[in-house]
C-alpha cells in the first residue's frame, strides 16, 4: 500500500517535471538555437551512458526485489570488527543512499546494533551503488568509478573503526535522541527470505518493476538538467577558468571541493556531468573525487534528516568523519594519480 510519503514524493516529482517542461518550452521559444543544441547534447549524453547505466539500474532493482537488503541487520550483529568491514563493503555497493537509509539505520540502533557498523554503513552507502558505479564509469572513466567505490568503502571503514574505539562512551552506546522510534520504517520486522529467481514470484516481479520505473524516472529527472548544465557551462565558462582554484597546482583544491560539495549538494547523478565539465576546465582528479564523495556523504538534506534522530555528539561525529574521509580521499587520489 502506498504511504503518504510515497504519494508526496510522486506529487513532488510530477511538479518538478511540469516546472522543467514549462521552463524548457519558454527557453526554446525565446532562444531557439541554443535550446536546439542543448537538446541534442542531452540526447547524445543519454545515448552514450545507456550501455553502462541500464545494467546498473537492473542490478539495483534486483537487489531490492530479491530481499538481499533485508538481511543486513544479521551482518551487523556479528563480531564488531567483521561487522564494520562487512557494513562498509555492503554500503559501498548497496542501492540505498541519503535519506532513504534513515529508517533502517534508526531501527538497527534501536534494536541494539552497535553504532560502529551502523556508522560504517551510514557513511559508505550514500556515495555510490551499482547504478552510480556504472554512470560514473560512463561519464568520468573506470578509474574514477573504482576510486569512488574504494573511497566509499574506506570512509565507512575509517568511520566504523573510530566509533569502535569510542564504543565505551555513553553517548556512543546510546546515540538516538530520547523518544525516537526504535522500529522506524518497519526495520524491526522479520526480513523476507532471499529469492534469487525473482521472476517466479509475482509480488517480487512487481517490486522489481516499480523500483526500476522509479530509478528510471530519477535518472531522467536528474541527468536531463545536468547534461544541459554541462553543455551551457562549456559554452560560457572560459577554459582553465577554475584551474587556479581547484587545479592540480592549488593547495586549496581538495578542501574547496569538499566544503563546496558538502553544503551545496548535487544529486549524485546530476553531479557527474558537472564534474566532467569542471575536470575539462582544470579541476584536479583528487578535487573531483572529493567533490563527488563529500556531496554524497555530507549532503545538506541528509544532515537535516539525521540531526533530529541522533544526539548532538554522534551527529557531529558523523559530520567530522564524513568531512575528514572526503578530504583524505581527495588528497590520496591526487598523490596516486
Amino acid at each position: 500500500m502506498a504511504t503518504t510519503s510515497d504519494h508526496g514524493a510522486r506529487v513532488g516529482r510530477r511538479w518538478l517535471w511540469g516546472m522543467a517542461a514549462t521552463v524548457a518550452v519558454a527557453l526554446a521559444i525565446v532562444f531557439p538555437e541554443p535550446a536546439a543544441s542543448t537538446l541534442w547534447f542531452v540526447l547524445s549524453g543519454f545515448v552514450s551512458v545507456a550501455p553502462l547505466v541500464i545494467p546498473g539500474m537492473l542490478l539495483s532493482a534486483w537487489v531490492a526485489a530479491s530481499g538481499v537488503g533485508g538481511h543486513l541487520s544479521d551482518k551487523f550483529s556479528r563480531n564488531r570488527t567483521a561487522a564494520v568491514v562487512t557494513a562498509s563493503a555492503i554500503g559501498a555497493v548497496t542501492p540505498v543512499c541519503g535519506v532513504t537509509v534513515l529508517p533502517l539505520m534508526t531501527g538497527l540502533l534501536g534494536a541494539g546494533v552497535p553504532l560502529a557498523p551502523v556508522m560504517a554503513f551510514w557513511l559508505s552507502s550514500p556515495v555510490t551503488d551499482p547504478a552510480m558505479i556504472a554512470a560514473t564509469a560512463a561519464l568520468l572513466g573506470i578509474e574514477m568509478a573504482v576510486a569512488k567505490t574504494l573511497a566509499a568503502f574506506l570512509i565507512g571503514l575509517f568511520g566504523g573503526a573510530v566509533v569502535a574505539v569510542l564504543a565505551r562512551r555513553r553517548w556512543v552506546a546510546a546515540p538516538l535522541r530520547p523518544g525516537v522510534s526504535t522500529c522506524a520504517g518497519g526495520a524491526c520486522e522479520a526480513a523476507p527470505d532471499v529469492v534469487w529467481a525473482i521472476w517466479r514470484d509475482p509480488a517480487r516481479r512487481r517490486h522489481f518493476l516499480v523500483d526500476l520505473r522509479s530509478m528510471t524516472g530519477l535518472i531522467l529527472l536528474c541527468l536531463t538538467p545536468a547534461f544541459a548544465a554541462e553543455h551551457l557551462l562549456a559554452q560560457f565558462l572560459a577554459p582553465d577558468a577554475l584551474a587556479a582554484y581547484v587545479g592540480a597546482d592549488s593547495r586549496w583544491a581538495v578542501p574547496l571541493a569538499v566544503f563546496v560539495g558538502a553544503p551545496a549538494y548535487l544529486d549524485g547523478y546530476a553531479a557527474l556531468p558537472l564534474t566532467r565539465s569542471l575536470m575539462d576546465h582544470g579541476m584536479s582528479p583528487g578535487a573531483a573525487l572529493a567533490f563527488l564523495v563529500s556531496g554524497g556523504v555530507v549532503s545538506i538534506w541528509g544532515a537535516m534528516a539525521i540531526a533530529p534522530v541522533l544526539r548532538l555528539r554522534p551527529f557531529l561525529l558523523y559530520l567530522a568523519l564524513a568531512v575528514a574521509g572526503s578530504l583524505a580521499a581527495g588528497y590520496l587520489y591526487d598523490l596516486i594519480v
